[in-house]
């Protein structure tokens, strides 16, 4: 049972999670026409996100999965990128969109978006759920943009602390006492 006291604050409700999507979906529709568009989720965090996200998008498209990790159970990133799952699709010719949950450090999305440039699609773009620049180590920015967020640690909508508060339908900070943060 998710306790209410885990959750020290909500910062975007369940309305304000399907308008920021439904404000992207329909960005991507229009920027994206005529195009062969793949988007990419980076598990697991973005499963909800690009669940809703697919459902707002009116033009032709694939979908491919990558799972990729440098957090482990911490609430830091370790600075490494580890793949965990690789693309099925060869990219060539398609203009890739990396679906991610939140671009934190940028780390990962910095490396992954190099290694898939590599593999020479047509173009690769990033859309985020939320963003939390405070925290960039990386030079990286989103072409697309859900929700700015603060230098907090945030959970529901698909992310997690040690693959817990997934499952939220909002987005709220996590208590430090559940961390020890």
């Amino acid at each position: 049972m998710i306790e209410q006291k885990d959750i020290k604050k909500v910062l975007l409700s369940e309305e304000e999670i399907k308008d920021i999507v439904k404000r992207l979906g329909k960005q991507i529709t229009e920027d994206y026409k005529g195009k062969n568009l793949l988007v990419v989720s980076v598990l697991k965090g973005s499963i909800m996100f690009m669940a809703d996200l697919m459902r707002e998008i009116k033009i032709h498209c694939k979908i491919d999965f990558m799972a990729v990790s440098s957090y482990g159970a911490g609430t830091q990133t370790s600075g490494s990128v580890k793949i965990i799952k690789d693309l099925s699709i060869d990219l060539k010719g398609y203009d890739i969109l990396i679906v991610e949950d939140i671009l934190d450090s940028g780390v990962t999305l910095s490396n992954l978006k190099k290694m898939l440039e590599l593999r020479e699609p047509k173009s690769v773009k990033i859309c985020t759920f939320l963003d939390k620049p405070e925290r960039r180590k990386a030079d990286i920015t989103a072409d697309y943009t859900g929700a700015q967020v603060p230098d907090e640690f945030v959970v529901g909508y698909g992310l997690d602390y040690d693959e817990k508060y997934r499952n939220l339908s909002y987005v709220g900070v996590l208590s430090p006492e559940v961390y020890g943060g």
